[in-house]
């Protein structure tokens, strides 16, 4: 109910810290039954956006398109905007991740921990540079990756915050959940 109430989005990266590539078929699919259900329960409602937390297998796309609840997958590296591919004869949108501008880089050897402003300039340049080639009439997208329990350090938090002031400093910026730019996509 918290997750509603703050306007979050969840996310699945599946039931378990899994490799869904070594799944078979019928263990996939029971892996993002399970993983829907314990977010239904808790959150008090279901994910429409899947994230595998490794990488997706041959058939991911497939079984979500079975399932009929998601609106979009991140599992793709591979471009700064959202897209259509084409599954079991239908639409489906891709929503880009990328590890570049992730809260993990706080935990990783050479990371951001040295200097938290690192994280936020890094951010902040990153932004402007997309900023000015959509002025240019060229949209972009930037993913910024967080998890609660890495982000929500008090030290942390104040990194995104000042890329957030940065942000709407700069304006004609859109802060969106996946879910809505999905649903402004499709």
């Amino acid at each position: 109910k918290a997750i509603q109430e703050a306007g979050h989005e969840p996310c699945s990266h599946g039931y378990r810290w899994s490799e869904p590539w070594l799944f078979d078929e019928a263990e996939e699919r029971r892996e993002i039954e399970l993983a829907v259900e314990s977010i239904r329960r808790v959150c008090g409602e279901r994910p429409v956006g899947w994230y595998w937390r490794y990488s997706r297998s041959l058939i991911s796309r497939d079984l979500l398109v079975d399932e009929g609840g998601f609106l979009y997958d991140c599992d793709a590296y591979n471009d700064d905007l959202p897209y259509f591919v084409q599954v079991k004869g239908k639409d489906h949108l891709v929503v880009p991740y990328t590890q570049t501008y992730n809260d993990f880089r706080f935990v990783v050897a050479d990371g951001c921990i040295s200097g938290l402003n690192i994280f936020a300039d890094f951010c902040k340049r990153a932004l402007d540079e997309l900023w000015q080639e959509g002025a240019e009439g060229y949209p972009k997208m930037m993913t910024i990756g967080l998890h609660p329990r890495l982000i929500g350090q008090a030290g942390r938090a104040s990194a995104l915050r000042e890329f957030i002031e940065h942000a709407l400093g700069k304006g004609d910026v859109w802060f969106a959940r996946r879910a809505d730019i999905a649903r402004w996509w499709i």
